[in-house]
């Protein structure tokens, strides 16, 4: 379980997360929500230690990551997914899969849990020699988020993973997201603009505001609450 307890963060004059405090429970998917600028991106980034935290802690099972480098994070088992899917386009598919599963497995291991991703997306087999840059939109995603799972990750975070893909794909990057929490009992905290599509597959939402946790429920509850959504998801 990720417990994070009255997180803040501030960029200088600007505070950007006002005391958040949620848990995400082992092998669902909490949605995180709220209009641009709420401070989604922030506390993704505070979790896996790309931000100093002003005060708070975060804690993933018996682990307190508060205050460690983000390279120690991902050793904790956790997998950060920014915004814009950041795949080293220069390297090919597979290249860029090998690097994510490099300071875990050994070479043997890497070839077994490459081809576990190719599994979950078949696009990227079929690609696997070409440059990333060679990639669609879709495919890049893919592939960015591959790069994350393939070492096995206990906590994964994704940062709009939706973002300006077609709706076919992002129902098919919702389902995979939904195998792994059953398959591989991975957590995963999903920032999501597109709320429809995270509520869909979140077993647990939170909405965000102006830095601060305004709403924390079972995301069907979220989704049947026509006024929260009208006032704050803009749906």
């Amino acid at each position: 379980m990720l417990e994070v307890e009255d997180l803040s963060v501030s960029y200088g004059a600007v505070q950007a997360l006002r005391g958040v405090s949620f848990e995400a429970r082992a092998g669902q998917v909490t949605a995180v929500l709220g209009a641009n600028g709420a401070g989604k991106t922030t506390l993704l980034r505070a979790i896996s230690g790309l931000v100093p935290v002003q005060r708070g802690t975060v804690r993933f099972g018996s682990r307190t990551l508060t205050g460690m480098a983000p390279e120690s994070i991902v050793q904790c088992r956790v997998g950060h997914v920014p915004e814009g899917g950041s795949v080293i386009t220069e390297l090919t598919v597979e290249e860029n899969l090998e690097l994510g599963a490099a300071w875990r497995y050994r070479r043997r291991q890497r070839a077994e849990h490459i081809e576990e991703v190719y599994a979950l997306f078949p696009p990227l087999k079929e690609r696997a020699k070409q440059r990333a840059s060679s990639l669609s939109g879709g495919e890049r995603q893919m592939l960015a988020i591959g790069r994350a799972v393939v070492s096995h990750p206990e906590l994964l975070l994704l940062d709009e993973p939706s973002l300006g893909l077609a709706p076919i794909v992002t129902a098919n990057l919702m389902a995979v997201l939904v195998e792994l929490t059953e398959r591989e009992g991975i957590t995963v905290v999903l920032v999501e603009q597109n709320a429809r599509s995270a509520l869909s597959i979140a077993s647990w939402a939170i909405v965000i505001n102006l830095g601060s946790v305004v709403v924390s429920d079972r995301a069907e509850i979220v989704a049947a609450d026509s006024d929260l959504r009208h006032h704050y998801l803009g749906f």
